[in-house]
């Protein structure tokens, strides 16, 4: 009589056990995997940053490199708050075309606007002045950089919602805050027409 009841005692015990394991199994396969869950979460984030307008970029924080050899597309004068002259330059993609016409820019162009304060020249007022026999002649040759280096660099993608252009203004190497750049969109609209871009080939 002992034995048996020890026999349904070890039976119980086994099959409690046996139901535990079961029951932990099927918890088992219907949770999806830690990986899994991982890579939802890191999915959803992406998805989630990437359906905001502000994580998307706007402005160019670098500068590119070798600007300062690039070829000229024009040159143009500033009066009023800006007062400065100022060069307008262009990377050989943006050259290439601004010279056959082509609209829109294509990817990778990049276009830069140099700035100087201008002063007049008493050198050349005195040389000019008196070649041309005149008591007075005003020459100006540019001075001191101003009002910083601005950036247009053309990609379609990284750039698609300020018109595919990514903007920058730089103020001795460091790029401007977000609150003034915010202006450089808004202003380009206007000239939609030529891609957003104001400034003409100077042939």
């Amino acid at each position: 009589m002992k034995n048996h009841l020890v026999t349904i005692i070890v039976v119980a015990a086994l099959t409690v056990c046996i139901v535990i394991v079961t029951q932990l199994a099927e918890a088992q396969n219907a949770s999806p995997p830690l990986t899994d869950i991982a890579r939802t979460q890191v999915s959803d984030n992406a998805a989630a940053k990437a359906s905001k307008p502000e994580g998307s970029p706007i402005f160019v924080t670098e500068m590119p490199g070798g600007y300062r050899d690039w070829k000229l597309i024009s040159v143009a004068h500033e009066e009023g708050r800006l007062t400065d002259i100022r060069a307008i330059l262009g990377n050989d993609v943006a050259i290439k075309a601004y010279r056959e016409g082509t609209l829109p820019f294509p990817e990778g162009s990049i276009i830069a606007r140099l700035a100087w304060s201008y002063t007049p020249s008493e050198e050349n007022n005195k040389v000019f002045a008196r070649a041309l026999k005149q008591d007075v002649q005003h020459s100006y040759v540019a001075s001191s950089p101003t009002n910083g280096v601005q950036f247009m660099i053309k990609d379609s993608k990284k750039y698609a919602s300020t018109g595919g252009w990514g903007y920058g203004h730089f103020n001795n190497g460091r790029p401007a805050d977000r609150t003034f750049m915010q202006s450089c969109y808004a202003c380009h609209k206007a000239i939609k027409a030529r891609d957003f871009v104001f400034t003409r080939y100077a042939p």
